[in-house]
């Protein structure tokens, strides 16, 4: 029940009603011990009652509490009367922007910016804390007057529903929200329709993934934010209708209408506006504070926009170029790339266009994977970056404004363009893909469980790499089998073909060998006729050749530039560096036969060892996020240490880490290059694939304090990579390359040397566990498309189950062998009981325990997990810190620098 005039509130003394928000009502009150007038905000009606209503409450208090800023209500006190709880607030003299607006209608452009600036520097105050409003509209926008003030101040109000995690409602919420939003709702809708409960916010100004059931985060305030702008400039909203339904279906489906004003405007400012009302929230603007830096570089500059660029040298040279204004002016880049384009025609051929260098700057979403391409004509560039923490190809058109993520592509890495720029090769799910990507869907070309690499010809030839101890394949476009192009180990080459690239004959091609020894590793060029490979430059780093004569290494993190002859197949002079600072590989940059480059540097995946439990709760982090790309974590066998093999040191080698206090210490020490360490049961030694040991297989053994390293196997040449070892320490199971059947897993007697098949066939058994007692082998193969989980006896594989239903990989089991834990393709972290006391196992449906982010990338290969299980059931997980990227960087005519 409202509270009447002279009531009191502790000290503060009730003076009339003011409204209601989305979690109370507010009054105009006397502080009684200050004298001034304060805004008090209560609690009321059924929330009052309600523990989670009152716990959002608090939450409202400590969020304003925690923004100290020009442009958002001071809070000056909170208290509890009785049952009531509430806020003192600073009152504010003016009227609301919705006000304003219903009194006279669309503002001027000026006056729209002027608002528009504040409102957003006190949204992204609010971010940049942790905090979003989830409910901005007009109605919660404060026009205050200040003396001598040529404008209004604005004071962002009412952050009764902001957030800093995602929470679920009560009814009792839900009831409040529906009813607090009907009053906004009467300008759309007859007084008979009814409005849905269930959403946060008010509805006309809620983004399309809250509509959807989606809480929604920062973004959601973008887009309110847009609708605001909108309104503010067309003097009506965005979306309306005739009922709730028809609000939300307009929402969902339409785009508001042009507006009138803005066409005399800047032609950036409906760019601006139209970007925060991006549906999909990976396209709209990622933080409001750009979209605050770009309204003032409007205001500062209200002429109209420059006409369109000349294609002449001088014009181009004219011009000034605020970086977050680069890709906006795309006509720049159009009268650049159409006269490379016209003097390729003219001038003869190898000849590169005086044109001056431009350089670009292209703001992606959060990228561990620095990995790119570019198509042949430089129109249009293909990229990695994170869509809600999923890896996915977005291909960005420099003619346009935006990046758009192409469906269908999650967990890719590596693209490569076919030459017609219309088709992209990608990897993901371990399998070779293509995608057109104007109108298709992905199809699989063929298998590559860990893929490094692919170039695409004009004959409709794939190379590819199909993993990272792999010869170079040969595919058609149209699938069918792979072939095997290059010989590993031969031709004075190492154990490793990857990042193949056709030069301009599409015959030959580049690629590189880095995890030999030393006499092999460098960049090398083959043929398709398969004539003997010829070593073009030693080193540890790969290749991409630039048309029309440079090849581009990375070396000590800088991108260097040699000058180099494709028909003879010869670099010479000394290199020259263009760039600083890359943590990934040749993978992180691309180049177009047009003169243009891109790159990105320092993106390499951060990640931290992180112990939680079967909640996915956070126990405890081990040390702080670091791009050491560490993998495969094992735990000891009293989990007081951890075995991981890291790049920290410039080089893969084993590191073990003392988990009470986080000292790493190294067992190996480069090159060649470590990987996949294993502990042997005796507790004292660890197994890891290495090619110290030319002949005798790639598994080497050391003891922990210290000694020489020894081949695993005593006598033979027992190829393969251990994945897991009984505790008897009687069998180890190794996953082994076969060109003939995939990888296969087989266990090995350490006694006699025995080989025991535990599974072999067409498709790819990837990975695989022995149970604890030794006498069952959970194991991942893709004999049904896609990796599965299966549970088969051992050594006599009588009884086999398939454990997932939707896929499955990174399989791991429980202390007492009654659970199966396996990563679902969504990275949700699985758990399935099984039952193994009769010959026939007991296996319950798999159930999701939490969603994981778990580490991808570089070190992260498909045959070992990225986490391990502890005896009580804690998980200790690889973990992969979301982080923002560095841009891309896309320089044009960047040869006329090496001049």
């Amino acid at each position: 029940m409202p509270f009447e005039a002279g009531t009191r509130l502790g000290p503060y003394e009730i003076i009339a009603p003011l409204g209601a928000g989305g979690m109370g009502e507010v009054y105009r009150a006397r502080d009684t011990r200050l004298d001034r007038t304060v805004a008090v905000k209560v609690l009321a009606g059924a929330l009052a009652a309600d523990s989670e209503s009152r716990r959002r409450f608090e939450e409202e208090a400590r969020a304003i509490a925690a923004l100290n800023d020009p442009h958002i209500c001071t809070i000056h006190d909170v208290g509890r009367h009785g049952d009531l709880d509430y806020l003192v607030l600073e009152f504010l003299e003016g009227e609301t922007l919705a006000e304003r607006i219903k009194r006279s209608g669309a503002l001027t452009v000026d006056e729209a910016l002027t608002i528009a600036i504040q409102t957003a520097d006190a949204l992204d105050r609010a971010h940049r804390a942790g905090i979003a409003h989830r409910d901005l509209k007009p109605g919660n926008v404060m026009l205050v007057r200040r003396a001598g003030a040529p404008g209004p101040d604005v004071k962002l109000l009412d952050f009764g529903l902001a957030s800093r995690t995602a929470v679920t409602r009560p009814k009792a919420l839900d009831e409040s929200l529906a009813a607090t939003m009907a009053p906004s709702m009467v300008a759309t809708r007859p007084p008979t329709a009814t409005v849905s409960s269930g959403f946060s916010g008010t509805i006309q100004y809620m983004s399309p993934e809250q509509l959807d059931g989606d809480p929604g985060d920062q973004r959601a305030d973008i887009f309110a934010f847009g609708c605001v702008l909108y309104e503010m400039l067309a003097g009506r909203k965005p979306f309306h209708g005739q009922s709730a339904v028809t609000v939300i279906a307009a929402i969902m489906s339409t785009e508001p209408a042009p507006i009138d004003a803005l066409k005399a405007a800047h032609p950036l400012f409906d760019h601006v506006m139209r970007r925060c009302l991006e549906k999909d929230r990976e396209r709209r603007w990622q933080s409001i504070g750009d979209v605050a830096g770009q309204l003032r570089w409007i205001a500062e500059h209200p002429q109209a926009a420059p006409a369109a660029v000349s294609t002449a040298a001088p014009a181009a040279q004219g011009y000034s170029w605020p970086v977050k204004f680069a890709i906006v002016t795309a006509t720049m880049v159009l009268g650049t790339l159409a006269l490379l384009a016209g003097l390729r025609w003219l001038e003869p051929e190898g000849a590169v266009a005086e044109l001056p260098t431009l350089r670009l700057e292209i703001t992606t979403p959060p990228s561990d994977d620095p990995t790119m391409a570019m198509t042949p004509d430089g129109s249009r560039i293909a990229f990695v970056a994170n869509q809600n923490r999923v890896p996915m190809l977005w291909v960005r058109s420099l003619d346009a404004t935006e990046s758009r993520a192409l469906p269908g592509t999650e967990g890719a890495s590596f693209p490569f363009w076919a030459p017609d720029g219309h088709n992209l090769g990608f990897f993901a799910d371990g399998k070779l893909k293509r995608i057109d990507i104007d109108n298709g869907r992905p199809l699989v070309v063929a298998d590559a469980l860990a893929g490094r690499g692919g170039t695409w010809n004009r004959d409709g030839v794939i190379l590819f790499s199909p993993g990272v101890s792999d010869p170079i394949m040969r595919v058609s476009i149209g699938g069918g089998r792979a072939e095997a192009l290059t010989e590993i180990n031969t031709h004075g080459t190492g154990r490793d073909h990857r990042w193949p690239q056709f030069l301009p004959d599409g015959r030959r091609f580049l690629f590189s060998s880095t995890l030999g020894a030393v006499e092999t590793r460098g960049i090398y060029v083959g043929s398709l006729d398969k004539t003997p490979y010829v070593r073009v430059l030693a080193g540890d780093s790969a290749g991409r050749f630039a048309a029309p004569d440079r090849l581009l290494t990375i070396a000590q993190g800088a991108l260097q530039v040699y000058t180099f002859d494709p028909a003879a197949g010869a670099v010479s002079g000394a290199p020259v560096a263009i760039a600083q600072g890359f943590a990934g590989g040749v993978g992180a940059m691309a180049a177009s036969d047009t003169g243009m480059l891109a790159y990105r540097t320092g993106s390499a995946q951060r990640r931290q060892l992180v112990w939680v439990d079967r909640m996915g709760t956070v126990l405890r982090a081990i040390g702080e996020p670091e791009t050491g790309n560490n993998g495969s974590p094992e735990l000891s066998a009293d989990e007081q240490s951890v075995i991981v093999f890291s790049g920290r040191s410039g080089d893969n080698d084993i590191w073990m880490i003392e988990l009470a206090r986080n000292l790493a210490r190294r067992i190996t020490d480069g090159p060649p290059a470590d990987a996949h360490p294993l502990w042997d049961p005796d507790g004292q030694h660890i197994v890891f694939n290495t090619g110290r040991f030319p002949g005798r297989g790639g598994q080497a053994r050391v003891a922990l304090n210290g000694g020489p390293l020894e081949p695993l196997f005593s006598t033979g040449d027992v190829e393969g990579v251990a994945v897991s070892w009984t505790r008897d320490r009687q069998y180890v199971l190794l996953r082994r390359e076969n060109p003939r059947t995939n990888a296969d897993l087989i266990a090995v007697s350490m006694g006699d040397q025995k080989e025991v098949i535990v599974s072999q066939s067409l498709y790819g058994e990837i990975e695989g566990q022995f149970s604890p007692d030794g006498k069952w082998v959970a194991f991942v193969s893709t004999e049904s498309g896609r990796p599965e989980v299966f549970l088969q006896s051992f050594p006599d594989p009588k009884s086999r189950t398939q454990i997932s239903t939707a896929g499955g990989s990174q399989v791991r089991w429980s202390a007492d062998g009654k659970e199966i834990f396996f990563i679902a393709p969504d990275g949700k972290l699985m758990a399935a009981s099984v039952g193994l006391s009769s010959a026939a196992p007991e296996v319950k449906l798999p159930a999701a325990l939490f969603q994981t982010y778990l580490a991808t990338g570089t070190n992260v290969i498909g045959n070992k997990p990225q986490y391990a299980v502890s005896r009580d059931g804690r998980f200790l997980l690889n973990t992969a810190v979301e982080s923002p990227s560095a841009p891309i960087v896309v320089s044009v005519n960047w040869m006329k620098s090496l001049k």
